[in-house]
């Protein structure tokens, strides 16, 4: 199992390591290394989020999310996503700017730092919005309760969510002009455009996660239906839908999925200009990083992991939310990649140790519970 599922990611490693020795010797091989470390560090929540979405699915979405969308997440968010970045900051067409990646790479990283802070506003709104909505519907496995369940009342309120996340928003970009104005420099007119770009991340969420939830609705919908009808369909020998329903729901859920893994990857990508601003090896070092982030998310889908650690989604979604939090500091103010990193591993162990306790507590109870000859009734 571990083998199958990993072994593409195996096999980009050694490539990608080759790759980097004979690109620039031993000095690429551990930059490299480095920045895969540093990639799957900063995107184990991601993992965790992809794999709560990805058991939607049946196995051939799951596929094309490892080959298609490998594709993207790779060669889309971790090569080209920064040269189209500096082409649109710095007015340039695509080939001047993969010239400037190659032959200047001082002056192409300053122009993906200068155009950070619109980068962070996008990200982190689309972040923010993923652990707000998360938090705010009523579940019936709650692992922080004192803090989940006020959250779950207040989701009651209509579009709460986004009055939150545009306030949010408004702060951070007052405070970002503010700070600018005031100490001057290169981003003292660019408030709007923070402004701006975090409006487009609150509205791509919208688009992209509202029509996916649209048509997953419409799929149980129509297979509660079918469910229902399953004796007369069969025998009347008409068309169903299902399988329309199910492709349309796949591809918005996929359409879903990229658009979280590139919020995501904003940290990584900005991050790893700290190693590095050669474009060969960040695309080397990124690419690995994201293989195993994929691999890892079909794994914990096919083993099951999430139904048998109830809390890890929810410790995944709360490093979703210190994460738009990050994002959004950074606009203004420098924070290193390592808290970036740490911050999620440590709430992903956290929920992760929470789960064995309470799989360790229902197992107890339910080995008590048949010695005393009763039935147990483990509520959660």
């Amino acid at each position: 199992m571990v083998l199958k599922t990993f072994g593409w990611s195996y096999a980009v490693t050694a490539l990608g390591l080759v790759a980097a020795v004979f690109y620039g010797g031993w000095t690429a091989f551990g930059i490299v290394a480095i920045l895969s470390i540093l990639e799957i560090s900063l995107s184990f929540d991601n993992a965790v989020v992809n794999a709560g979405i990805l058991k939607k699915m049946n196995a051939f979405w799951q596929k094309i999310f490892l080959t298609i969308g490998i594709l993207i997440a790779v060669f889309g968010m971790r090569l080209v996503f920064p040269v189209v970045i500096v082409a649109i900051s710095a007015q340039l067409g695509p080939i001047e700017a993969v010239d400037l990646a190659l032959t200047d790479k001082d002056r192409y990283q300053e122009l993906v730092t200068d155009a950070h802070p619109s980068i962070a506003a996008f990200g982190g709104m689309f972040l923010l919005m993923i652990f707000l909505d998360f938090f705010f519907e009523d579940r019936d496995i709650k692992w922080l309760a004192w803090l989940e369940r006020p959250l779950a009342k207040l989701g009651k309120v209509d579009m709460l969510s986004v009055c939150i996340a545009l306030i949010v928003l408004l702060v951070s970009a007052i405070t970002f002009g503010a700070h600018a104005h005031q100490h001057g420099g290169a981003h003292a007119d660019k408030a709007e455009t923070v402004l701006l770009a975090g409006i487009a991340g609150l509205i791509t969420y919208m688009i992209v996660g509202g029509l996916s939830g649209y048509f997953e609705d419409k799929l149980e919908e129509e297979e509660e239906r079918e469910h229902e009808e399953e004796e007369a369909a069969a025998r009347s020998g008409k068309p169903k839908s299902a399988v329309k329903l199910a492709g349309k729901a796949a591809f918005f859920m996929f359409l879903y999925l990229e658009v979280l893994d590139a919020s995501f990857s904003f940290d990584g990508v900005i991050g790893a200009f700290a190693i590095t601003n050669d474009i060969v090896l960040m695309a080397l070092g990124l690419g690995i990083g994201a293989m195993y982030v994929r691999s890892l998310t079909v794994y914990l889908v096919r083993q099951g992991t999430l139904d048998d650690y109830v809390y890890l989604e929810h410790g995944a979604h709360y490093a979703i939310g210190a994460l738009s939090i990050i994002l959004l500091v950074t606009i203004q103010y420098e924070i290193h990649e390592v808290i970036t990193g740490l911050v999620g591993v440590a709430l992903i162990a956290w929920s992760f140790w929470s789960s064995v306790r309470r799989n360790r507590a229902l197992a107890a109870a339910e080995g008590e519970s048949k010695g005393n000859g009763t039935e147990a009734v483990c509520t959660p």
